[in-house]
């Protein structure tokens, strides 16, 4: 598939913004102005004092002089770049590839894009009409370059331009130097040799305009022209795994939104069943008209590349969306995938942990209570028993070691807390405990197992473990630390307790 890029230019982007909050100055003349070395400068005009000739970089006194009813409005630094970075994020709903051209520039990736508007003609007159919704002025152009798109759409005939695959050097032909983006020398020099247009010198070789004007004339030219790659730097990361959906008209209801999801994530499966890969972390998008951006996520616990499964994930946090005056694109990501696991070709079949129901299951209770809520547990490979296990990453990860087999409180403490116990001695198990102001007999009991840190640590003495019952069924596991010293009183502690 050729690589489709589109540029828009605002020729009025930072006037017009100010008019969208300022009714006041509509019809009036006015610019923008920054202090600079003692003097206001116009740092943006109106368009009705750009057709008297007045153009940005001139002083502020200089133009009030001749047009004593200006408006002059304070600009701050950095503004135009905040802005074309609000428009960026808006433009998302046309692609996922944005990236801004400082200070008056959107650039985008429509490679892949533009069917789903039925045609790059139609693709362009959405986006003009969306920002002309906005109040914004715009040139926008398609090629199969980022640096023809730039040219054309700043120095092109037309508001709308589509080049098609391959006709980049014939549509830059008429256009001035400055279409290529150079150094404004390097403009004045092609123009005082009397090339005043592109096609004068785009046949020259690139050695000879090397040596003319340096290396930068024929780059720009490669770059325009596809001979050279130039790469685009989106706004953000792009996700390999996503759909998109616009809407013929704004879907204000469930069903609609419901037979969106349906839609997205079918398509989205299919690709990702040929890759052999499932989805993780989904992300579903929705454009409202009044340009405000709204999303769920959802996550499984093994990789699914089941339709029904994933539609009913997303199902428990579609009232999160507000629709409003309603959506006019919709769109599925696929920010985390893994490789479908072996196992899961026959999961009606297997049990426990490879078996779908039970990912599914899993998936399901963390839609409803959250993330964070499930857990699984691994072996480690520690003998204390609160470092004797870790949580795993995954439902498929495996363990490094067995679990013991020995008998474990359903409840661990993470830490031990300190207990009252009357024991005879040395090793018998204890005849009765007081644990938070309670008494407990002791009726049963089972022990002493010694557990000991690893041979490499030294620091800490073992412990002697009973499992104990009192006169209630109730089961506690308690420890002694340390060897049985007539001099030192006993140090007793409750770890854990039982079912």
């Amino acid at each position: 598939m050729p690589s489709r890029f589109v540029c828009i230019y605002f020729p009025h982007l930072m006037t017009e913004w100010v008019m969208r909050r300022r009714q006041d100055l509509k019809g009036q003349p006015f610019v923008l102005a920054a202090l600079d070395r003692g003097r206001m400068r116009i740092t943006a005009v109106c368009p009705d004092v750009q057709r008297q000739g007045f153009r940005v970089g001139m002083a502020v006194a200089d133009v009030r002089a001749l047009i004593p009813q200006l408006q002059v409005v304070a600009d701050l630094p950095g503004r135009a770049a905040k802005l074309l970075t609000a428009l960026g994020h808006w433009a998302t709903r046309f692609t996922p590839c944005v990236a801004t051209h400082i200070p008056d520039g959107l650039c985008l990736d429509a490679t892949g894009c533009t069917h789903l508007w039925k045609g790059e003609t139609n693709y362009l007159e959405d986006i003009r009409k969306a920002l002309a919704l906005l109040g914004y002025t715009t040139h926008i152009a398609i090629a199969g370059t980022v640096g023809a798109a730039w040219a054309l759409a700043r120095y092109g005939k037309h508001p709308l331009s589509v080049i098609a695959p391959g006709e980049e050097k014939r549509a830059l032909g008429p256009l001035p130097p400055a279409a290529l983006r150079l150094e404004a020398a390097v403009v004045d020099r092609l123009q005082k040799l009397g090339l005043y247009t592109i096609g004068h010198f785009i046949d020259m070789g690139s050695a000879i305009l090397r040596r003319r004007f340096g290396a930068g004339l024929p780059e720009r030219i490669d770059q325009a022209l596809g001979i050279k790659n130039e790469p685009l730097l989106p706004m953000q990361a792009v996700t390999p795994f996503q759909e998109r959906l616009p809407c013929l008209e704004p879907v204000t209801t469930r069903y609609g939104i419901e037979m969106a999801l349906q839609q997205l994530i079918e398509l989205l499966c299919k690709r990702l069943a040929k890759e052999g890969k499932g989805i993780r972390k989904a992300i579903f998008k929705a454009w409202r008209i009044d340009h405000n951006l709204q999303a769920i996520t959802i996550g499984t616990h093994l990789p699914s590349q089941q339709p029904a499964h994933l539609v009913k994930l997303f199902e428990l946090k579609i009232d999160q969306l507000e629709p409003a005056l309603g959506f006019e694109m919709f769109a599925i990501e696929a920010p985390q995938v893994e490789d479908i696991i072996t196992l899961q070709n026959g999961f009606w079949h297997q049990k426990g942990l490879g078996n779908n129901r039970l990912a599914q299951l899993l998936d399901q209770l963390t839609g409803k209570l959250g993330p964070g809520i499930v857990h699984r547990y691994l072996p480690d490979e520690h003998y204390w028993p609160e470092r004797s296990f870790r949580e795993a990453a995954s439902l498929h990860e495996q363990p490094a070691t067995r679990w013991t087999d020995r008998p474990r409180p359903i409840r661990l403490l993470n830490n031990p807390e300190p207990v009252q116990v009357a024991a005879p001695i040395p090793d018998y198990p204890p005849m009765h405990f007081r644990y938070k102001g309670i008494l407990h007999t002791i009726k049963k009991a089972d022990g002493p197992e010694r557990i000991e840190a690893e041979w490499w640590i030294r620091e800490g003495e073992h412990r002697d473990y009973y499992i104990v019952e009192n006169e209630h069924g109730e089961r506690f596991w308690l420890f002694r630390l340390g060897h049985y010293d007539g001099t030192k009183p006993h140090r007793w502690y409750l770890h854990g307790f039982f079912a």
